[in-house]
């Protein structure tokens, strides 16, 4: 059963960005061991809904569609996924803009966004926004997930590379 543990997650995967891992652009399916995940579009902006990000940043926001593969309903958070984006150090990563340190997370801006926590029955699909702030003039980026297991074991990263638009 999927387990996910946010901050752990976190830094494992800013390790792990560093090379190794599945990796892809736009459209192209990550298929990870409870699911499929797919980014179909990006773009960077100064402001989302009325959020603004801090000095020095941007919002990056990205559609992405999830199909539950595994042989049971699965329990999914925003901050399954990060965003990345290489360069100085451990710290080139964020957590969706939902994430403010509970298991729910802060309330979605729009109806459009993924939610903090959202249960994907069987083969069920999901479309939504996920949204973080990221460093402004930052346009190569990517979408990771890091597979984690109840026994606290990690498998495969899977990384989609690609490039935003600006808007």
């Amino acid at each position: 059963m999927k387990k996910i543990v946010p901050v752990l997650m976190t830094m494992v995967m800013a390790l792990a960005f560093a090379g190794c891992g599945k990796k892809d652009g736009f459209g192209a399916t990550m298929k990870t061991y409870f699911f499929n995940y797919t980014v179909n579009s990006a773009y960077v902006c100064a402001e989302f809904e009325g959020y603004q990000p801090a000095e020095g940043n941007q919002l990056l926001v990205a559609e992405v569609t999830i199909k539950n593969t595994f042989d049971e309903e699965i329990e999914m958070y925003d901050t399954d996924f990060q965003a990345q984006w290489g360069g100085s150090g451990d710290d080139d990563f964020s957590v969706p803009i939902t994430w403010d340190g509970t298991e729910e997370g802060m309330t979605p801006l729009t109806d459009d966004q993924l939610p903090g926590i959202y249960p994907l029955a069987k083969g069920e699909s999901r479309t939504g926004l996920l949204v973080f702030e990221v460093p402004e003039g930052k346009t190569e980026l990517s979408i990771s997930y890091m597979e984690a297991f109840d026994d606290d074991s990690t498998g495969e990263t899977f990384f989609v590379n690609f490039t935003a638009e600006q808007k």
